[in-house]
């Protein structure tokens, strides 16, 4: 195995000095492709040429319902998703970026006053802390005391990912969220790939078989881990792409919530809810995931778990809650765990004898 040190000390180079900007990546492994939204368009306009020259992201770390946040950017770089999270989390919010890596931080401390002037800001609301994904205990950190927590393609540059979910979890406050992006694998990656300082920097050689990943997060009090979106990603250099074959690789974003008590299926309750249309830009419906969409004013029968996700987090105000009767009605209806045994009329014998 691999000392954790050395792969910090290869992650820094990489991204301190091999890399001077996002254009000298070999693979769109750690850098945004997808479509970014409207309202979003100004606001990184807004954010300097120098920092958004230096991101190294693969997806948007910014969910809906920020306004008065505290968050957390784990592994912020040169600040380019902590900025526009201290513009969405308003005057009134504060955002905490934290990175190993010295060079990047440079870059982000310079512009904090361009950005307070640019937001009409009377002082900064963000800030920057040296420090490594694994010992966020060892910096002043107050634990239980962030509504939300986002990582944009740097968990997978962790050497220990379930110190740094662990690390999270402690820091978010209950019904707070970890929403992240990263790089995941359809198998798992042969460690010695870890080796190469430009596959592992290039966030392919450190990724997450995703089934990994999973039990990671639930280990770590994260029981109901919920992907929010993913993407194929393309591996054009041949070099590379030879190395890794036939691994294949993916961008995807998950939010985790810190809901104690949350079980490990969807469990059936008779629990309802109905979206008010309330929510900024999604008048018509609201998705919290891939899989759960809900139509304003439309009465959407929701497991337990999705239930207190909508309860249970800055999301209440935007819902009617209809919590049923509590009465246990067995595995929600379309979560994909059925009955294991057979299913007999009762009274109809089976054929054969027992023995």
């Amino acid at each position: 195995m691999i000392p954790h040190d050395t792969i910090h000390a290869s992650v820094q180079h990489y991204y301190g000095e091999a890399l001077q900007g996002s254009a000298d990546l070999r693979t769109d492994a750690c850098c945004t492709t997808d479509s970014i939204p409207t309202h979003l368009r100004p606001l990184l306009a807004d954010i300097h040429p120098e920092v958004s020259g230096r991101y190294y992201g693969c997806g948007l770390v910014a969910p809906d319902m920020l306004e008065g946040l505290r968050v957390l950017d784990l592994g912020c770089g040169s600040g380019r998703d902590a900025y526009l999270l201290s513009r969405l989390v308003g005057e009134t919010g504060e955002v905490i970026g934290v990175d190993m890596t010295t060079e990047q931080l440079a870059v982000a401390e310079r512009h904090r006053d361009f950005h307070r002037d640019r937001y009409g800001y009377q002082s900064s609301n963000v800030r920057f802390i040296e420090g490594h994904l694994e010992r966020l205990d060892a910096l002043d950190l107050e634990p239980a005391s962030f509504d939300l927590i986002v990582s944009n393609c740097v968990i997978n540059l962790s050497p220990d990912k379930p110190a740094v979910l662990a690390q999270a979890q402690a820091l978010l406050k209950p019904g707070g969220e970890l929403y992240f992006s990263d790089v995941y694998a359809d198998r798992r990656v042969p460690a010695e790939l870890a080796a190469d300082p430009v596959l592992y920097g290039e966030c392919l050689a450190g990724a997450l078989y995703w089934n990994d990943f999973l039990h990671l997060a639930r280990d770590a009090g994260f029981t109901d881990p919920r992907l929010v979106d993913d993407r194929p990603l393309s591996i054009a250099d041949a070099q590379i792409a030879e190395r890794v074959a036939p691994i294949r690789f993916y961008s995807a974003t998950y939010r985790l919530f810190k809901l104690p008590g949350l079980e490990p299926d969807c469990e059936d309750y008779g629990q309802a809810v109905v979206y008010r249309g309330t929510l900024p830009r999604h008048p018509g419906d609201w998705m919290l995931d891939a899989h759960h969409r809900f139509p304003t004013g439309k009465v959407v029968a929701v497991c337990g778990n999705t239930y207190r996700m909508l309860a249970e987090t800055r999301l209440r105000p935007h819902f009617d809650l209809f919590a049923g009767a509590g009465r246990h009605l067995g595995i929600f209806d379309g979560c994909g765990t059925t009955l294991p045994f057979s299913v007999q009329d009762v009274g109809q014998a089976a054929s054969g004898g027992c023995c």
